[in-house]
């Protein structure tokens, strides 16, 4: 069990399925499956979705734009949300975020509901991804004071940055697995006299079908615990403080 926080910094969290070619979908599932979700998500809507899918072809790495429709099926306080499109399913929980005890039953009803809804055949990528916005009171500050991730520069260069990306994947499971971890700011911060960062940490499926089907939701809680360590490794006891760590 991880840290709990009465303030966290999540603004979004994220768990995606795309299935195999060879698992059987047609026009007919995104109803069906509504109809065994819609108690929960009563909610439902239709959304245009832009891709950038790069491709390496004769000319080198190419990028193309792809335009998708989902179905999207969303709670009444419009926090929590499903996206259906070609053998894809998402599970978005937005702010506030309802900690993992909230989010993980949610994720299990949708997967459920989705294997006795089609055969799943298997799966090309399973993702837990979780986005932070991290606000500080200031206009500048020294990074290693809130981070144990952040860009490192020589001492030859210039010391003030004014923005970065930093990123980089870990792996796991005998490379099965990989976890992303990148760190920006926001360069223009709604809140004046402040400044923001977004962590961004996606644990997935590096290796298509690495996973059984039977043991997709073993992978979930597996993944959330590989990101729980990832958070806990990136930021340092005076964020801590802010995010207000909850004891017991």
């Amino acid at each position: 069990m991880g840290r709990r926080y009465a303030n966290p910094p999540i603004v979004e969290a994220i768990c995606e399925f795309i299935l195999t070619a060879e698992t059987r979908w047609d026009l007919t599932v995104p109803g069906l499956l509504y109809e065994r979700l819609k108690q929960s998500f009563p909610q439902k809507e239709q959304r245009m979705v832009q891709e950038v899918e790069l491709t390496q072809g004769p000319e080198g790495l190419q990028q193309q734009i792809r335009t998708s429709e989902r179905l999207l099926f969303v709670t009444e306080h419009r926090n929590l949300l499903v996206q259906v499109g070609p053998r894809l399913l998402v599970v978005n929980a937005l702010k506030p975020y309802p900690h993992w005890e909230g989010f993980k039953p949610r994720i299990e009803m949708v997967w459920k509901s989705l294997q006795e809804t089609i055969d799943v055949q298997g799966l090309e990528r399973i993702g837990l991804r979780y986005i932070n916005r991290i606000e500080l009171s200031a206009q500048s500050i020294e990074l290693e004071e809130y981070f144990e991730f952040y860009p490192f520069v020589g001492r030859w260069l210039p010391q003030r940055m004014t923005s970065f990306l930093v990123g980089v994947e870990f792996s796991y499971a005998n490379d099965r697995d990989r976890c992303r971890v990148q760190l920006t700011p926001i360069t223009h911060s709604e809140t004046e006299g402040k400044i923001a960062f977004i962590l961004d940490l996606d644990y997935f499926l590096a290796r298509p079908r690495g996973v059984a089907v039977v043991d997709v939701l073993d992978w979930i809680e597996e993944a959330h615990s590989r990101v729980e360590e990832a958070f806990e490794g990136c930021i340092t006891d005076k964020l801590r403080v802010m995010f207000e760590e909850v004891s017991g």
